[in-house]
């Protein structure tokens, strides 16, 4: 790449701020394997490679996905038997979403902050938060907006009829579903689903706050809370009840922090904000959505069959799981096989679908879903006392996997939002997550957050910590 007017970082700038152009593409979130490419290669160039804290449970929860597939031709009683042909594009697709998220962390935690500030990915994450706030409002209003994107138009016809394929090359706004009873937009682009746009909304609120309500200007503070108290529509239409959820941990957490270090500026402007909020929900008719979705609990039913199903079959095979998901026989409706006109919502509900720990466990195992986890909590344990704005809103993206893996799958885009939250963390403590002179310098660097946040600029290459462990 030399040869190109490129500077250092390039396809990180391109996957977060061109992704509206790669979802209208139909490479929304193809484009992550994509762009892991030139990534690797720029790591490939530079070696030794710099790796975070606990780096090394993840190499084993990579060796644990790649050794599951051993089992794919096996079959757990009581679900549908199938062939390990058909089972390897998912698994392939899976796989390739853990090793391009890897890729993406270390690329990022290695840029050196004269070549790719801190800054600057911290302002990339608060723009695709916007971005995600927009596209809810898209689905929100504009429920039936669609289109056929390029990719989807060269593609086989045979293909595009997948409705996993679908999902990824057919831009829409939102997704219709019955979930109150009748068909209702439940908003979803930049993505295919509803589930993955309320996931990374809560992953990324950390890093738009953190961005714009420090050292900026009060105009483009007041914009920033229009921007939240717009982003409360989609996140009612959205009828997530595990959104609402990890938003109001997001509150939870964020209140303790302020407290135990005595920010009761900041504490105070956070109730405001979020009193204006709950006013602006409260006075209008999204609280009567919010009624109907509390009314509404079906899918409550289909979750509790789906999990009880996955932990009768991983009981079979606990140490590797089977590979992959499975389709389970009959459902919560029927015990049909399968689907028919008597039956229309009979089914075989895939077990491993409706939750990332549920995914692991089926396919890895108990073995394979410890090790996935146990990286999330080293990561946690590694950054506990940053208290800079980083840390704040870093903390919160790596810590709220630990509560969505019972509800939402991590691939792809919200894994990869949650390892950019980790190199953060990783870069701002010097790159030795174990080295308390790293943490403080780094610190220094980026001064707590007193109140509203205040942002670091970038700092000079000499002010680096000399990078830690290698591999």
């Amino acid at each position: 790449m030399r040869y190109l007017p490129l500077r250092t970082g390039w396809p990180l700038s391109a996957l977060l701020v061109l992704y509206p152009l790669w979802w209208a593409l139909g490479l929304g979130t193809l484009i992550v394997f994509l762009l892991a490419v030139p990534m690797a290669w720029h790591l490939l160039r530079r070696r030794p490679v710099a790796t975070p804290p606990g780096f090394g449970l993840w190499l084993l929860f990579l060796g644990w996905v790649l050794a599951s597939t051993t089992m794919l031709g096996s079959d757990p009683p009581n679900l549908l038997p199938g062939h390990a042909s058909d089972r390897v594009l998912p698994v392939a697709f899976n796989t390739a979403g853990y090793f391009a998220a890897t890729v993406i962390l270390l690329y990022a935690g290695n840029l050196r902050e004269h070549e790719y500030p801190r800054r600057r990915l911290m302002r990339h994450l608060s723009w695709f938060f916007v971005m995600v706030v927009v596209g809810g409002i898209a689905g929100t209003f504009l429920p039936r907006f669609e289109f056929t994107s390029l990719t989807e138009l060269l593609l086989p016809t045979s293909m595009t009829r997948n409705g996993f394929v679908q999902s990824l090359v057919h831009p829409s706004a939102a997704q219709l579903q019955e979930v109150l009873g009748y068909t209702a937009p439940r908003p979803s682009a930049p993505f295919g689903y509803t589930n993955t746009w309320g996931y990374a909304l809560a992953l990324l609120v950390g890093w738009f706050v953190v961005t714009h309500f420090g050292d900026s200007t009060p105009r483009r503070r007041a914009g920033a809370v229009l921007v939240l108290v717009a982003a409360a529509v989609p996140v009612v239409y959205s009828l997530n009840r595990g959104l609402w959820i990890g938003l109001g941990l997001v509150v939870l957490v964020t209140v303790v922090r302020l407290a135990l270090r005595g920010r009761f500026t900041g504490l105070v402007a956070l109730v405001l904000l979020i009193c204006v909020v709950a006013v602006a929900v409260v006075a209008s008719p999204l609280s009567a959505i919010v009624q109907d979705r509390l009314d509404h609990q079906k899918s409550n039913g289909i979750r509790a069959f789906t999990i009880a199903e996955t932990l009768e079959a991983v009981s079979y095979s606990p140490v590797l799981g089977f590979g992959s998901p499975r389709a389970a026989r009959g459902g919560t409706n029927s015990i049909a096989i399968g689907q028919s006109s008597d039956c229309q919502k009979c089914g075989n509900p895939t077990i491993g679908s409706n939750g990332q720990l549920w995914l692991l466990l089926i396919g890895q195992g108990y073995v394979g879903a410890a090790l996935y986890v146990g990286f999330f909590v080293r990561s946690l344990w590694a950054y506990r006392r940053d208290r800079s704005p980083i840390g704040d809103a870093g903390l919160l993206a790596i810590g709220l996997p630990l509560f969505f893996m019972l509800v939402y799958n991590d691939l792809t885009m919200p894994l990869v939002f949650a390892f950019l939250s980790i190199a953060l963390l990783w870069r701002n403590a010097g790159q030795d997550g174990g080295n308390a002179v790293g943490r403080r310098a780094a610190t220094r660097a980026l001064p707590a957050w007193s109140g509203p946040p205040s942002l670091p600029g970038p700092a000079p290459a000499s002010g680096i910590v000399p990078e830690g462990s290698r591999s």
